[in-house]
């Protein structure tokens, strides 16, 4: 995030894990409050087969200007 890029943040469910998503989508939304100073969510949590993802873009004035 500091370089600008985009991160996607991906909880994998494995087995009888399926039964426990809220823990999953808990960690996610952890993890938002813990960089919200520096990104914000470009889209929001979402379950995809048995992954839960959710994608992240820095701020603008936030980022490091690369050195050449």
């Amino acid at each position: 995030m500091q370089d600008g890029d985009k991160v996607k943040a991906v909880v994998m469910f494995k087995g009888r894990e399926m039964a426990y998503t809220k823990l999953g989508e808990d960690l996610l939304n952890r993890f938002i409050e813990r960089v919200q100073d520096v990104a914000k969510v470009e889209s929001p949590i979402k379950m995809e087969g048995r992954y839960m993802n959710l994608i992240l873009v820095p701020f603008k004035g936030k980022t490091k200007k690369p050195t050449k």
